[in-house]
């Protein structure tokens, strides 16, 4: 079989399925299990790279078959995955209808915004590698598109806040996704978290999910 198997892309095959599994939940009508499926995602992708860069005798093909799986992955995970549960999560939008429409225009430009933001990304993942330039990887140019993982989980508790209409929920989401999909092509730097700064973000992760279901909880009783 063609590709690499071994240990370093485990992670980012279990990400991928589990994101798959979140579409799947969310247009069965259990956007709510979808939610904890991208904060999944999320938690494995912060550990994906560590884990790779823990063998040390990969050859160059290995390495960069790693990182073009890994952004192929995170286009389904952080890119497809929102769009999906944003739509299920108010299904009330009747397919002739205007608003309909405009939530697939909205879909399709942050995911096209995640895909060039992951291909630009690994163009210049290649480029530091050829020229063995470690200062460019040391930035993100544009807001990685794995912070989706933590973003969208806490607008969806917006739609568990009594009174909110469905309709302003979805408008919501969409100016959210329109937002997100313009700082994903940004050309701005944002300095890459150190360990410390992944383990404040996997802590952030964990609270946000708490949060999701305590409020989601409080909301079905």
């Amino acid at each position: 079989m063609i590709g690499f198997y071994n240990y370093t892309v485990i992670a980012t095959y279990v990400s991928l399925a589990s994101s798959v599994a979140g579409i799947i939940c969310a247009v069965s009508g259990k956007p709510i299990v979808s939610v904890f499926c991208l904060l999944f995602s999320g938690l494995l992708d912060t550990f994906d790279g560590k884990i790779a860069r823990t063998k040390k005798d990969r050859s160059v093909r290995e390495q960069r078959f790693g990182v073009q799986i890994d952004s192929l992955s995170d286009l389904v995970c952080f890119g497809v995955l929102p769009a999906v549960i944003g739509y299920a999560a108010a299904p009330i939008l009747p397919r002739k209808s205007v608003l309909f429409a405009a939530y697939a225009v909205v879909a399709s430009i942050y995911i096209l915004g995640g895909l060039i933001r992951l291909s630009f990304f690994n163009i210049g993942e290649e480029e530091a590698r050829d020229s063995h330039d470690k200062s460019e990887r040391k930035v993100y140019t544009g807001l990685p598109i794995t912070t989706s993982a933590l973003i969208f989980p806490i607008l969806y508790m917006v739609r568990r806040i009594p009174g909110i209409p469905p309709a302003a929920f979805t408008g919501i989401w969409m100016a959210a996704m329109l937002i997100v999909a313009f700082c994903f092509v940004g050309k701005f730097h944002i300095r890459k978290p150190t360990n410390r700064g992944a383990y404040a973000l996997i802590g952030l992760g964990i609270l946000i999910a708490a949060a999701v279901g305590v409020v989601y909880g409080l909301t079905h009783r």
